[in-house]
């Protein structure tokens, strides 16, 4: 009798064990965080302590401080998908500027329905990550400490609605958007109009991915409106266990003053080549160049206009599976002097040093 109430107490267990494991894989809800800290030094030491104004991420000098730290909440069912995110930090004081109030802090904030039974359509809308770009805000997720030219010059973020759809094989991802505007949460004052945007990528096996994203739209009051191409073209190959690379390219035209038929045009060629000898350990380069000669994005008033080399090398080391410590050198060299330095002379060199502590859970 005793050995039976032994098994039947061990069955029992075993299924409640079971039932509560099931529970929580089932569980919808979320919580997540991150956090990243960083010292910077830039050689030009500017009396404001603050990096170029074409710089978003990092953009403080000689000074201990956070890039960004959020806490996200992300509920998902089979038909039901939503994400909150309150970050802090100097990225978002630099990418927020133009935001009032609560708004500066939301780094996302969306809602998803799956409308198809069968297949993988959805609709999201509320504030987005960016359809753009190979690079995000999370330092810890991108091949280089700090941000290329063309990341940094691009919408980190948006806000509207998008119609998303992921074939069942998982190789293609199709979506169309219609936004606010060019990284904007709020519609410029005066602007009546609203952007549009696709995405298009495909992944035929793990090791490579190829993505086209556009935008079109105007970011100006209707007075002046006018009207912006931009088309985003990246692809990422893991050539082998150790070595990996991404390329990208960046072109855009807007044009020169309403209904214009002429246009000013900017681009942006990077290449990024990673290295990882062991699991833990990884080394990274990047080459760039950014030509925005009339200041559609980066506006220095100068005779050439932004024209920009830059190259960097960068070493992280994972010292726990969630906590990794990176270190980066970056050159920028431009055409025009256009740096300045301590005091209060242009130069057209800029090198920098930046170390940083990312932890994500």
């Amino acid at each position: 009798m005793g050995k039976k109430v032994s098994i039947l107490t061990f069955l029992m267990l075993g299924a409640a064990s079971a039932l509560h494991a099931q529970e929580e894989t089932k569980n919808p809800l979320k919580i997540s965080g991150y956090a990243e800290v960083y010292y910077q030094y830039d050689f030009n030491n500017p009396k404001n302590n603050t990096r170029p104004g074409f710089v978003y991420s990092h953009s403080r000098n000689n000074e201990v401080n956070l890039n960004l730290g959020f806490v996200k909440a992300n509920y998902e069912t089979e038909k039901l998908r939503a994400n909150v995110a309150l970050g802090v930090g100097t990225y978002m004081n630099s990418n927020y500027a133009a935001e009032s109030g609560v708004l500066k802090n939301i780094y996302e904030a969306n809602v998803g329905v799956k409308i198809s039974k069968n297949k993988n359509l959805w609709i999201d809308a509320g504030i987005l990550p960016s359809h753009i770009g190979f690079e995000s805000a999370v330092s810890k997720d991108c091949f280089t400490l700090t941000r290329s030219m063309l990341a940094d010059n691009s919408p980190y973020f948006e806000s509207g609605a998008k119609i998303s759809y992921t074939s069942d094989n998982g190789k293609w991802f199709v979506s169309g958007l219609v936004l606010n505007g060019w990284q904007r949460i709020q519609r410029v004052d005066g602007n009546s109009t609203v952007a549009f945007g696709h995405q298009l990528t495909y992944k035929p096996n793990e090791k490579i991915t190829l993505n086209s994203s556009s935008f079109i739209g105007n970011d100006k009051p209707d007075s002046i409106r006018q009207m912006r191409y931009f088309h985003n073209l990246y692809g990422s190959f893991q050539l082998s266990k150790k070595f990996a690379l991404i390329t990208g390219f960046d072109i855009g035209a807007e044009q020169k003053s309403k209904s214009s038929d002429q246009y000013n045009i900017w681009y942006s060629p990077v290449i990024i080549a990673k290295y990882s000898p062991t699991e833990k350990l990884s080394f990274a380069a990047r080459g760039e160049y950014y030509s925005d000669e009339k200041g559609v994005i980066i506006a220095t008033g100068t005779e050439n206009g932004f024209k920009t080399f830059g190259y960097s090398l960068n070493a992280y080391y994972w010292i726990l599976p969630n906590l990794v410590w990176r270190t980066e050198i970056k050159n920028l060299s431009s055409k025009d002097d256009i740096f300045m330095n301590r005091d209060n002379n242009l130069k057209n060199n800029d090198l920098m040093a930046v170390t940083s502590l990312a932890v994500s859970f």
